[in-house]
């Protein structure tokens, strides 16, 4: 797939203030300093559609952008540890799950996972409510350039060994980097299958 076209829709903190459209969703999650926009701009190819901050924590709303004009790439807040009140943190993680839970239109969910460290619980634990909670996932693996490929795939074995110790298999996973831009194509591809999948169905 080829990114045409990537339009800023609306940013908004209720799920019920979401784009009314039946277009086909695909959600961006990870932890605050996961990558996940400096990901979104290399995949979109627009340098700043997605806002990068040098401090976690800068999605705090979900960022619907039109994509192609068919589908939307959604983009919400980090868990874990952004730099906000726990107030505010607890805002967050309520309509996180609230649109989970309600947004019918979203498709897949990416979960952005740092590749440079070992399985961490808050990555394993959002993953799990996924699980439980019947919501279509995969895994992005960021930051892929930051590694040699030797431990780049140790770190990835060591994931799939723990989530294979609660899951029955691994789900479709993506290595990327956003500064040298692996992993685009893959990933654009998987949702272009998912979207012609959607209209033949």
């Amino acid at each position: 797939m080829k990114i045409k076209s990537a339009e800023f829709v609306v940013s908004n903190s209720k799920v019920d203030l979401c784009p009314n459209s039946a277009l086909p969703e695909y959600a961006f999650i990870g932890r605050s300093n996961v990558g996940k926009s400096s990901l979104i701009n290399m995949l979109t190819g627009r340098k700043a559609l997605a806002k990068t901050s040098a401090k976690p924590g800068k999605t705090q709303l979900i960022n619907h952008f039109l994509i192609n004009k068919n589908w939307h790439l959604v983009d919400l807040p980090g868990y874990g540890y952004a730099q906000v009140s726990k107030s505010t943190k607890k805002v967050f993680q309520k309509f996180i799950t609230t649109y989970f839970e309600k947004r019918t239109q979203m498709v897949c969910a990416f979960v952005l996972i740092d590749s440079r460290h070992k399985p961490q619980a808050i990555d394993m634990e959002f993953m799990q409510w996924l699980g439980e909670h019947a919501i279509p996932f995969s895994i992005i693996f960021t930051k892929a350039d930051k590694l040699k490929p030797k431990a780049l795939q140790k770190n990835i074995e060591n994931y799939k060994t723990e989530m294979l110790e609660f899951w029955e298999e691994m789900p479709e996973y993506f290595i990327s980097s956003a500064a040298t831009g692996t992993g685009k194509d893959e990933v654009l591809d998987y949702i272009e299958n998912i979207n012609q999948q959607l209209r033949t169905s």
